[in-house]
């Protein structure tokens, strides 16, 4: 599930719709692991039939850091999910992973009716935080919450929500999530998603985790939803 590191850097650096028009070199040097790289590259596997989630995680210069997969599907959920966008409603799960496989966060989503929630919890299943989907008319917008408390938050910058600006709780952008466009065909006859991912600055857990987390989660959590009410 990959693509080339010339591709990678491009989405990274590229301008217009096909790029984030970040300059790589203007960022500092990252720790070579998910959670400690300034820039992160999230690009969906392209499928013309979205069974299950598939997403490779690469740093500004295209090396893979990990993946994520989502698990625990039924046979029945994925007929479902051919068949109509009535698994929007139903649990998701997906696992981040180093490219060892290791599991290093777990991303839950449970049956919903109209708002989102993920759960995100650790390899052993202890509850880091969770992403709480805040309204479900107009730009989408999600709180970052952990131990009862506010961290922060993720907004849609417009209405298709394919641009997200990620705040602390000082309202302050900390981070940028942005949609790379892949090109007409890719766009229309697949599902893939692409997103690359700024940190402005170093964040310290559980909001890194949490920021993270938001970005891996982006299309289980709210772009099925604009896909199945759009």
């Amino acid at each position: 599930m990959g693509g080339t590191a010339e591709k990678i850097q491009h989405q990274v650096s590229g301008g217009g719709s096909r790029g984030a028009g970040i300059d790589p070199h203007a960022t500092a040097s990252g720790g070579g692991t998910i959670f400690t790289e300034p820039i992160l590259v999230v690009n969906q596997k392209a499928k013309l039939i979205e069974i299950t989630n598939q997403y490779a995680v690469f740093d500004r210069n295209g090396i893979q850091l990990g993946y994520v997969t989502q698990v625990g599907q039924s046979t029945a959920k994925k007929i479902l999910r051919v068949v109509s966008s009535l698994d929007q409603f139903l649990t998701h799960t997906l696992q981040v992973c180093d490219m060892g496989g290791n599991v290093l966060v777990q991303l839950t989503r449970p049956a919903k009716v109209f708002k989102s929630t993920v759960v995100v919890t650790d390899a052993n299943g202890a509850e880091i935080g969770r992403i709480v989907q805040q309204n479900v008319i107009g730009k989408i917008h999600f709180g970052l919450e952990s131990g009862g408390h506010s961290y922060g938050s993720i907004h849609a910058e417009n209405w298709r929500a394919w641009n997200f600006s990620v705040q602390n709780h000082e309202g302050r952008e900390v981070a940028r999530v942005t949609k790379t466009f892949e090109g007409v065909a890719k766009t229309l006859f697949t599902t893939a998603d692409n997103y690359v991912v700024q940190f402005h600055e170093p964040l310290v857990d559980p909001l890194r985790t949490l920021v993270v987390a938001s970005a891996l989660s982006i299309d289980t959590a709210l772009k099925q939803d604009s896909r199945g009410l759009g």
